[in-house]
């Protein structure tokens, strides 16, 4: 038996975005940008996925604009904001997506100014913090709504209420949080929100940035003006429909999807508790679980290698992570868990289970047998080395 504990690196497509993708490259291949029925077809197909992506998040169809993904789209919202200006300050966190820190890096060598908030040793940025930071030519504050690998949920409306009338502009990355938990544009008060599809049993490949009626960003992408002229380039018509499906299915089904992932993370939980495995942490917030994703889970084992676990794991036939999945292959202690302040034994140890929908409170008995037999042994391991 497998067991898949990594829904936020990707989750699987419903099979009903398959078939509706599947539709599209069969019957409905036109190019949406043709002025012939074919063509207006295709488009058709695509001005209905971008409403069912804006219905998702409370959104008007023509604020959606389609991507390759999450990055492309936190790209294109920090560095299309930048793009406005020759120089500016822009707010942000150190423990947000490598596509932002990134984007902020790099516009850092291009003269502009980026205050790196330090979140708390739960996880968490204050609207204070934010206020702190506002100077004269603060042009962006981009603030994730839940972290990709401590699931911690920020108080992005709060610090959108903060910024009403400041003429600064929001933007969150809400890759993570679209279909766990309620996400609307209007009560979060943000000017851009970024999604991806795979993240919410879409295909991968696809993603979209809201960006708010009368927000001006400048594109990153020149050539036939497709996406109102902010995104260029022939759009990826399966995804999309894919994407738009997915998002239709997810806004019907989210309460008892996330309420499922809940029951699987808690379960995982109590039963190494109950297994009486010694040592081991939760990182990020742990006393208020309303604070944190559904299916989130982050736990570090003193004494273990996260690389060997994982690898035993695997084997035993559970997937799960280390840090972001997007930052495989790095062998530096995760950005985020490093911004909290953990010990050295908690940076080295910590490993990422993440459920979904599919996982089941028996699923995740099974899991944490695992983990307590594979840590155990590591530990042994590590024991018999030093005899």
């Amino acid at each position: 038996m497998r067991i898949y504990l990594d829904n936020s690196a990707t989750t699987r497509p419903y099979p009903e975005a398959v078939a509706a993708m599947t539709a599209v490259l069969t019957d409905n291949w036109g190019n949406p940008s043709g002025i012939h029925s074919f063509g207006r077809d295709a488009f058709d197909a695509m001005s209905a996925a971008r409403g069912q992506v804006a219905q998702l998040i409370g959104a008007e169809r023509e604020e959606i604009y389609f991507t390759s993904g999450g990055t492309e789209a936190d790209n294109l919202a920090v560095l299309g904001v930048a793009g406005r200006f020759a120089r500016g300050h822009i707010i942000t966190s150190a423990m947000e997506h490598s596509a932002i820190l990134n984007s902020c890096r790099h516009l850092e060598q291009q003269g502009f100014d980026v205050t790196y908030l330090q979140p708390d040793e739960a996880g968490f940025i204050s609207a204070r913090q934010v206020a702190a930071a506002l100077r004269p030519d603060t042009l962006l504050v981009s603030i994730m709504h839940a972290n990709n690998e401590i699931g911690t949920i920020q108080p992005v409306a709060e610090i959108g209420r903060l910024l009403q009338d400041r003429g600064v502009l929001l933007h969150t990355d809400a890759v993570q949080s679209v279909g766990k938990i309620p996400v609307n544009v209007g009560e979060l008060g943000v000017d851009m929100l970024t999604l991806s599809s795979h993240k919410l049993n879409g295909p991968k490949g696809v993603g979209a940035l809201y960006v708010r009626h009368g927000v001006d960003i400048a594109p990153r992408l020149f050539g036939g003006g497709q996406e109102n002229k902010l995104r260029s380039g022939t759009e990826n018509m399966p995804g999309i429909v894919g994407f738009g499906r997915a998002a239709e299915l997810t806004r019907e089904r989210w309460p008892e999807q996330a309420q499922q992932a809940r029951l699987a993370r808690d379960e995982l939980l109590r039963e190494l508790k109950r297994l009486k495995l010694a040592d081991f942490a939760v990182n990020g917030e742990a006393a208020d679980w309303s604070r944190r994703l559904p299916g989130n889970l982050n736990l570090s084992f003193r004494g273990v290698s996260a690389g060997a676990l994982l690898l035993l794991l695997d084997m035993a036939g559970v997937a799960a992570s280390a840090a972001s999945s997007c930052s495989a292959g790095s062998s530096e202690p995760s950005h985020v868990l490093t911004s909290l302040g953990l010990e050295d034994w908690r940076l080295a140890g910590a490993i990422r289970l993440t459920f979904g929908w599919e996982n089941t409170p028996e699923e995740a008995k099974l899991a944490a047998q695992t983990i307590y037999e594979q840590v155990n042994w590591l530990r042994g391991e590590a024991e018999g080395g030093r005899g």
